[in-house]
């Protein structure tokens, strides 16, 4: 069974904070609204307006950038996004919260927008320390954000039928893909983060779709369902579902809190592949996700045209999120895998 040839990825849908409602409460620019890198001062104080909440922008990546997608609740459809730059903020007692500037720029090339996408949970009537401001690593903490990643401990199945801890595959060991068969590995990632917001995992407890163990994953992580009758209605039998909107607080949870050591896993192309049981995605290349890899791997896939043919990431196959919205979603999952 072959993977759509379709022309891009899925959108990603952030949760931002217009730059109006993060201001200075002290320091050099008092007074005034979160800027670009160039205006902003370390040590300066910000805090959120009472009222702020956050509004979903939802993220077109291309080929050579990113722009505001057409569904997208927040901006103007079409506009250029700019990473500008990386921030570091610090709360009273001490703990650091990392974010991203985000500029929307109008057909002129002029900032029409500025976002603050927090990658951990701001709370109002906070003041929060700018202690870092880095113009180099936006993107790849926005990549690491999207990227689809395992956990430590995670059983990868291998061409041979044997279940191995992700920490202990190497490059070129043979996995086993759902529709490209035995596959090898080109590259193994691995990275330690504090275990919050975006970057918590989530937990989709034994049997919850019918997995042999917990599974680990990032967010964002795409897992393959086929449904042998169409529970949630959406016209398909072939599915990807991220993992974060499966969270029901009972067999999908968060596991907030601590340190996690994540693992990609890179083929040649765009896999499906199996971990405790479940059909799961292997890390796309594109735009927002090669940040996180060697320029050299990178380099030699892009060309490629087995991941040519896998670049579009099977989007075709991803599932509204409105379709998710309700608390038994892994449960219907679940029953429609399996009927």
């Amino acid at each position: 069974m072959r993977k759509p040839n379709l022309p891009q990825a899925p959108a990603h849908s952030v949760p931002v904070y217009p730059a109006e409602v993060f201001t200075a409460t002290d320091g050099a620019n008092m007074g005034d609204a979160l800027s670009f890198a160039d205006e902003l001062e370390l040590d300066d104080t910000y805090a959120l307006s009472p009222q702020a909440r956050p509004v979903q922008l939802a993220i077109q990546v291309l080929e050579d950038g990113f722009e505001i997608a057409a569904e997208s609740p927040t901006g103007v459809p079409g506009a250029a996004l700019h990473l500008d730059c990386a921030l570091t903020l610090m709360s009273p007692d001490g703990q650091t919260t990392d974010s991203i500037v985000v500029v929307e720029t109008d057909g002129t090339g002029n900032v029409a927008q500025i976002y603050l996408l927090p990658l951990a949970s701001l709370t109002p009537r906070t003041d929060y320390a700018l202690v870092g401001i880095d113009t180099t690593k936006a993107a790849e903490k926005f990549a690491e954000v999207a990227c689809a990643r395992f956990t430590r401990g995670t059983h990868i199945t291998l061409a041979s039928g044997a279940q191995v801890p992700i920490e202990d595959l190497a490059v070129g060991d043979r996995v086993l893909t759902r529709d490209d068969g035995p596959q090898k590995v080109r590259w193994i990632g691995q990275s330690t983060v504090r275990a919050v917001g975006d970057f918590a995992p989530i937990c989709i407890r034994a049997g919850a779709l019918n997995n042999f163990n917990d599974l680990v994953v990032s967010p964002d992580h795409r897992l393959f369902i086929y449904q042998r009758s169409d529970q949630l209605g959406a016209g398909r039998s072939e599915l990807l579902v991220k993992a974060r909107h499966l969270v029901n607080g009972d067999t999908v949870i968060r596991q907030d809190g601590g340190f996690v050591d994540y693992f990609q896993l890179l083929f040649d192309a765009h896999q499906i592949i199996y971990a405790e049981g479940i059909a799961a995605e292997s890390t796309l290349v594109d735009t927002r996700t090669r940040a996180t890899m060697p320029d050299e791997v990178t380099a030699q896939l892009m060309g490629n045209a087995a991941t040519e043919r896998g670049s579009a990431g099977l989007s075709g196959l991803d599932v509204q999120e409105t379709l998710l919205n309700r608390p038994d979603a892994a449960e219907l999952l679940r029953k429609a895998s399996t009927r």
